[in-house]
């Protein structure tokens, strides 16, 4: 590679550090690649942050390459951001759905106090967030529900240190226990010390880390259940290509079978177009034979 470079150091907007970093064998890929080709996407700024486009600043630097740079052209913030990213990046929908969250999250803390700007919209209720992460409304709530209690903890997810089910389990309560009437005693045990009719508060704590456990696992489960259809969409989809790739040879073996029929035709034609002549010479000569008494 080139010599590195040290131009001034640009921080990543907060709208940037929701996606992750590239890291190894994906971000040497990107250097060689800016190397050998320079940068093709320029990298977007907004207010002297990096917008969009800190891999790619990162690879110039390391690839020796000199950064380009646009200032952003205006419009809403978080739109442009998950538009250019979200889905260009390989992430699960737990992944894509945090990312939306705490997009939301960021934008709806700009307009605290303030006039709204615009920053928040095409993102206000559950099914235009599901819309724009992809991922069902189910998952989504879950993001949201993670983006508020925890905003860090959401980044964690979107940069897939820490699975959806598990931060939504990180941040839920668990049910608080029911107080257990007192029993009613017969007259002879009413004075029996309160300490041995008392629920042991151990008990308590049982009860609601297996609460909390049969949530993680419902919650894991409907995880699978969204990759499982994703991922039979994605063979669906390769179903349909290998049809299309089938149809392609069928119809060129009709091409090829048309054509064949089309010779076949002409030669009959041909054929049938010298018997007749035949016949007529045939006719032609047994009426001189005929003429000349040789009959």
């Amino acid at each position: 590679m080139n010599a590195r470079l040290n131009p001034p150091a640009y921080e990543l907007h907060p709208l940037c550090v929701l996606f992750p970093r590239m890291v190894g064998a994906e971000f040497d890929a990107l250097c060689d690649d800016i190397e050998a080709n320079g940068l093709r996407t320029p990298i977007v700024l907004h207010e002297g942050m990096i917008l969009d486009g800190g891999n790619r600043y990162r690879a110039c630097l390391e690839a020796g390459v000199e950064p380009q740079f646009v200032e952003f052209a205006g419009g809403n913030l978080a739109t442009f951001v998950l538009s250019v990213n979200l889905h260009r990046r390989h992430l699960s929908p737990g992944q894509q759905a945090a990312i939306v969250a705490s997009a939301q999250d960021w934008s709806s803390a700009q307009t605290v106090g303030k006039p709204k700007s615009g920053n928040v919209a095409g993102l206000a209720t559950v099914a235009q967030r599901a819309a724009e992460s992809g991922a069902s409304e189910r998952t989504q709530r879950m993001a949201d529900k993670v983006a508020k209690a925890d905003p860090a903890l959401a980044v964690q997810v979107g940069h897939g240190e820490v699975s959806l089910p598990q931060a939504h389990a990180m941040v839920s309560e668990p049910a608080k226990p029911k107080k257990p009437k007192k029993p009613k005693l017969p007259a002879s045990q009413s004075e029996a010390p309160a300490a041995a009719i008392a629920e042991d508060p151990r008990d308590a704590q049982i009860k609601a880390l297996t609460a909390q456990s049969e949530d993680l696992e419902k919650a894991l489960k409907e995880e699978l259940a969204e990759n499982t259809r994703i991922g039979a969409v994605l063979d669906a989809d390769d179903r349909v290509a290998e049809a299309m790739a089938v149809n392609k040879e069928l119809a060129a073996e009709n091409k090829r079978l048309k054509a064949q029929i089309g010779q076949l035709t002409e030669r009959i034609n041909g054929l049938v177009g010298e018997s007749t002549q035949q016949v007529r010479r045939i006719k032609a000569m047994q009426a001189k034979m005929k003429k000349a008494g040789l009959e």
